[in-house]
């Protein structure tokens, strides 16, 4: 058996003004990943390749791994590194000879030309190869549209928010994937949406309603009623037609009752999930009121409570396309004199070398971040002008020790540690969400010591911190990663939609 794998992963948000080059795929690296570097970089790791690869090679099978190449969230993809990546996933089916075809996609990448990018490699895909299996593995957040359905042989999503069972998504994909190769199954996928866009400060599995939904999903999967079962929470922040939340389910179309099932099961979710449209639905409180409850909370003393005080800057989580250099939640933390507290972190090359060059225990005068304007929420840069004393430097490189992308390493590139009052203040030159204990370790701090913990996240911390937390704290700053609707300009998605309009 001969299988070709393939990674091409981005969440894309039409309202971030971050570029999406190529050489954001691959960590800003001078080369692309591909072939055995790539192999040996995802085997074992909880990456969905990591998955694909354990199956692959459980099932005695010669693999060819195309690329790897997966982009933090941000604005829409350059069309070179479009054309680029996905012309060596197409180069690669070309050669012919397979078996089946494996690939790990997200389901919600958006470029500057096509604005479902997944349903457009699959289309070119099929052009060259009509008749192979292909299995896909899709992020929980995938705005899902008709061709990548039609044209792919069986498709999992993950079932956990944080993200926490990717390699378990990818080894379903690959088993039904062989089965169906072998002839044990014949896989038939059904799909549909609803207008809806869920909050994804609500989307979280920790909680309802999400939480229910995902375990409906999972059960379906473990009693055989479904090969594959998923339910897609979409991402809001992409103004394309089909964003928002939909079912995809794969049953073994050997029997028409099968194929019946996938229909049943897919309308049960999706109205079991329009019914909860409401509980989807996040509102805000004023930032200075949040910051003064965090430092209420902080200060006083309950017993037997220990850990941190997390506060969420969730405007601007870089895992969604957040420029992670807002200022405004740092800012409101350093006036109302927070002590004891961590700051992770803000993206400021320029102010990390200037801090390098002043070097460790001296004083530096920065103007800290903003320095990217959002014109698509009419926020301009605002960069916070703060005196600090560098505390700490480090190359930014690490490996993560999961649950989320366990084995995989991290590269932030050179990152500092500042001291600004009574709070140290990570800055690094490339960009990642604190989804890892390591994050902070990393880079030499530690955030089980410290009184308050303020974070550029919404939902992942939680895979790492989340049993560390005393309280959660939520801070709206400012950010394309809003969860205020009202300042997202929405002119493609359709209409009407909840919660865009009273249905």
């Amino acid at each position: 058996m001969k299988l070709l794998l393939a990674s091409f992963k981005h969440e894309t948000n039409t309202f971030s003004p971050v570029p999406t080059p190529t050489e954001r795929f691959f960590g800003y690296r001078p080369t692309m990943v591909t072939a055995e570097a790539a192999i040996a970089a995802h085997r074992g790791t909880g990456s969905a390749l990591g998955g694909f690869l354990t199956v692959a090679e459980a099932a005695g099978a010669q693999v060819h791994l195309a690329v790897a190449a997966d982009a933090n969230p941000s604005g829409p993809v350059h069309d070179e590194a479009y054309e680029r990546i996905s012309g060596l996933i197409l180069d690669a089916v070309r050669q012919g000879g397979w078996d089946g075809i494996l690939l790990d996609l997200h389901g919600a990448m958006v470029s500057q030309s096509h604005e479902d990018g997944e349903g457009e490699l699959l289309r070119r895909l099929r052009a060259i190869d009509p008749v192979t299996p292909v299995g896909v593995t899709l992020d929980m957040h995938a705005n899902v549209y008709d061709d990548l359905v039609r044209l792919s042989t069986v498709i999992t999503g993950y079932h956990t928010y944080p993200h926490v069972d990717v390699r378990e998504a990818g080894e379903l994909c690959a088993r039904v994937l062989v089965r169906a190769i072998r002839g044990e199954v014949k896989p038939v996928m059904r799909w549909a949406n609803r207008p809806m866009l869920p909050h994804v400060m609500r989307q979280g599995t920790h909680a309802e309603p999400n939480r229910g939904l995902q375990a409906a999903c999972r059960a379906h999967e473990d009693a055989g009623r479904a090969l594959a079962c998923s339910l897609f929470v979409g991402f809001p922040h992409a103004d394309i037609e089909q964003a928002g939340l939909s079912v995809v389910v794969c049953t073994d179309a050997r029997t028409d009752t099968h194929a019946e099932q996938a229909l049943a099961l897919r309308d049960e979710l999706l109205e079991r999930a329009w019914s909860l449209r409401h509980d989807f639905v996040y509102e805000s409180t004023p930032l200075a009121q949040t910051v003064a409850q965090a430092k209420a909370l902080g200060e006083s003393h309950v017993p037997g409570q220990t850990g941190p005080i997390v506060m969420l800057d969730h405007c601007d989580n870089v895992a969604s396309g957040g420029t992670m250099d807002t200022t405004a939640v740092l800012a409101e933390v350093l006036r109302q004199d927070l002590q004891d507290a961590l700051f992770f972190a803000i993206h400021d090359p320029d102010s990390v070398q200037k801090a390098m060059a002043a070097g460790v225990g001296h004083e530096v005068t920065l103007e800290l971040g903003g320095k990217s304007a959002m014109p698509s929420i009419g926020a301009p840069a605002a960069p916070l002008l703060v005196t600090a004393r560098v505390r700490r430097i480090t190359d930014g490189e690490y490996t993560l020790r999961g649950p989320m992308g366990a084995g995989s390493r991290a590269r932030n590139g050179p990152t500092v540690v500042l001291q600004v009052g009574g709070v140290e203040i990570v800055v690094m030159s490339l960009y990642q969400e604190p989804a890892d204990l390591e994050c902070f370790y990393g880079v030499g701090v530690d955030p089980t010591r410290k009184r308050f913990v303020i974070i550029k996240s919404r939902v992942h911390w939680r895979a790492g911190l989340g049993d560390l937390a005393r309280e959660v704290i939520e801070c709206a700053g400012v950010g394309v990663t809003t969860s205020d609707y009202s300042l997202l300009h929405f002119e493609k998605v359709r209409r009407p939609i909840f919660p865009l309009d009273p249905i």
